[in-house]
């Protein structure tokens, strides 16, 4: 009778056993869904969160780039440093991501859009403020080169950004005064300004400066946010003229444009 019930008692456990670990072997891991929703807004609605540290105290920037067109680590330390000195993020981390070439002629913002749909990786997580910078192979779509009208960048999306880097390109080899670098550092630097909801994209002005010939621009002479630093002519002038005169090619923000990103929350001078 003693051997019995030992004997029921074990093939009950058994069974148990049995149906615990049959539960375990048919689950597989559960994937977390990512949230994209707050980087998926309209321009400059991210500003606040660029220029503070209430929400995001650090800032992770994905520089996706087609292979042969990775932007220059001299431009990259440049932007750094202009991020340091406008806003209060200290813990800023570019990660790259080189991709092929989606091997277009051009392209257009949602074509851009859809690319980055497909290849972003880096979104908020936590503390951390998600950014995505899309270096092309391809000019954007409403170039109109034989009126010398081309985009060096544009910002399409709150924490988007893309560099028609081969059009950067071509426009630093035609002048015998400028560097890569520069352009680069320029045109990153007032797609950043945009970001930051500059000129009236979402930071208020302080004081009217907005180009009525250019919207989201500055009238101030020498800002960072002249709307000819979009343009590959207008950035090649007026870099051309402040090497010229012995000045640093990049042109800073104005006061203008500081006393805004002071008021929404940016580091003072």
């Amino acid at each position: 009778m003693t051997t019995k019930k030992y004997r029921i008692l074990f093939t009950g456990l058994a069974l148990l056993f049995l149906a615990l670990t049959g539960c375990s072997k048919d689950e597989g891991p559960v994937e977390v869904p990512i949230d994209r929703s707050a980087n998926l807004l309209a321009t400059g609605d991210s500003a606040p969160d660029f220029l503070t540290n209430d929400d995001f105290d650090a800032l992770r920037v994905q520089v996706a780039y087609v292979q042969g067109f990775r932007p220059l680590d001299e431009s990259l330390d440049n932007v750094r440093d202009f991020l340091e000195d406008r806003t209060f993020k200290t813990d800023i981390q570019f990660e790259f991501l080189p991709l092929q070439s989606p091997g277009e002629e051009s392209l257009s913002l949602q074509e851009i859009a859809n690319l980055e749909n497909e290849n972003r990786t880096v979104f908020n997580e936590g503390n951390t403020l998600g950014m995505y910078i899309y270096f092309a192979d391809a000019p954007a779509d409403a170039d109109m080169e034989d009126e010398n009208i081309v985009t060096l960048g544009a910002v399409y999306r709150n924490t988007s950004m893309v560099i028609h880097a081969t059009t950067i390109r071509d426009v630093t080899f035609r002048s015998n005064f400028l560097r890569v670098a520069d352009v680069e550092t320029a045109t990153i630097g007032h797609e950043f300004g945009h970001l930051f909801g500059l000129v009236d994209l979402g930071t208020p002005e302080v004081n009217p400066h907005e180009d009525p010939e250019a919207p989201n621009h500055c009238n101030e002479s020498d800002c960072l946010m002249r709307a000819q630093l979009e343009f590959g002519t207008g950035m090649t002038s007026m870099l051309e003229k402040r090497t010229a005169k012995g000045m640093a090619a990049v042109p800073a923000l104005g006061p203008e444009c500081i006393l805004d990103l002071v008021q929404a929350g940016g580091r003072p001078n």
